[in-house]
C-alpha cells in the first residue's frame, strides 16, 4: 500500500532550498511501486511532477498536485571480467556517491563526473558531463517505466540517442517515462584516464601527483568544483547547468 502524504514542504527536496508545498507527495522505492502507483485512479486523476535530486528544478508557487518523489535505491554487480564491472544503479540513488563507489574501488570512466548534484536517473536524461566525460561513454543502459501502461523498457546506449546535453528523454518522448536504473560499465585496470583539462593537470601538479590515479582525477574535479561553487547545503544553487555555445567555421 503506497502512502499519499499531504502538504508537504518541498524545501529538503530542492538544491535552491525554496520553500513551497506540494499537495500530495508519494515516495517510490521500487519498480513495482511505480507501477501501483501509475496504475491508481488517484495518480491518473491529479496533475504530477516527478522529483528526483531537485537540482533541476526552481520552485516560484506551492504545486497542487502529486509530486511522486523517486527514492529507488541499491546499486548492484551485474557482469564482471578482468578488465571490467558493470554496475546497476537504482535512479534514485545520489549520483555523486556512485561516482565514489567507483572511485573507492579503483574503477574508472565516471570519476571526471565527481561532484556533480541531482540523482542517478538524472544524468542520462541530459547526457550529464564535466572535464572531457560524458556519461554516454560508460552507460550500457537505461531501464525505465512507461507513464502511460506500466511497461517497463529497456533502452540501449544507442536508442538513448545522445548528443551535447541531450537525449532521446529531454525530446521524443520527453515526459513518457519515469527512469528507474541505470547501467553502466567501469574499467578495472589500464585505465583510460582524462586530464586534458588544464584545471586537472594544474591541480594535480600543486599536489605534487606524478603518475594520474582514478582518485587523483575524482580529487581534482571536486577541488575545481567547490572552488567554482559554493556547497548547496550551505547556499542554494543548481551546481553548473550551462551549455558551451557551438561555433561552426
Amino acid at each position: 500500500m503506497l502512502l499519499i502524504e499531504e502538504n508537504v514542504e518541498l524545501h529538503p527536496y530542492n538544491t535552491f532550498h525554496i520553500r513551497a508545498r506540494a499537495r500530495y507527495l508519494v515516495r517510490i522505492k521500487s519498480v513495482k511501486e511505480l507501477v501501483e502507483l501509475l496504475q491508481s485512479e488517484f495518480f491518473k486523476s491529479k496533475k504530477h511532477v516527478l522529483l528526483g535530486g531537485g537540482s533541476n528544478i526552481l520552485l516560484t508557487h506551492d504545486f497542487d498536485g502529486l509530486v511522486v518523489k523517486n527514492e529507488i535505491k541499491g546499486i548492484t554487480k551485474e557482469s564482471e571480467d578482468d578488465d571490467s564491472i558493470c554496475l546497476k544503479s537504482g535512479s534514485g540513488e545520489t549520483w555523486h556517491d556512485l561516482v565514489m563507489l567507483c572511485v573507492q574501488n579503483d574503477w574508472g570512466g565516471i570519476e571526471n563526473l565527481s561532484l556533480i548534484p541531482g540523482t542517478v536517473g538524472a544524468a542520462p536524461m541530459q547526457n550529464i558531463g564535466a572535464y572531457g566525460v560524458e556519461i554516454k561513454e560508460t552507460l550500457v543502459s537505461v531501464e525505465a517505466v512507461e507513464l502511460a501502461t506500466g511497461k517497463v523498457r529497456l533502452f540501449s546506449r544507442e536508442e538513448c540517442k545522445f548528443g551535447y546535453r541531450e537525449s532521446i528523454f529531454k525530446h521524443e518522448i520527453k515526459n513518457q517515462y519515469f527512469i528507474t536504473a541505470v547501467s553502466v560499465r567501469l574499467t578495472k585496470r589500464n585505465h583510460h584516464l582524462n586530464i586534458s583539462y588544464g584545471a586537472i593537470r594544474e591541480v594535480m601538479k600543486k599536489n605534487n601527483i606524478t603518475v594520474p590515479t582514478v582518485r587523483a582525477v575524482s580529487d581534482a574535479v571536486v577541488a575545481i568544483r567547490r572552488s567554482k561553487l559554493p556547497d548547496p547545503a550551505m547556499i542554494g544553487n543548481a551546481g553548473s547547468f550551462f551549455k558551451n555555445p557551438s561555433i561552426e567555421n
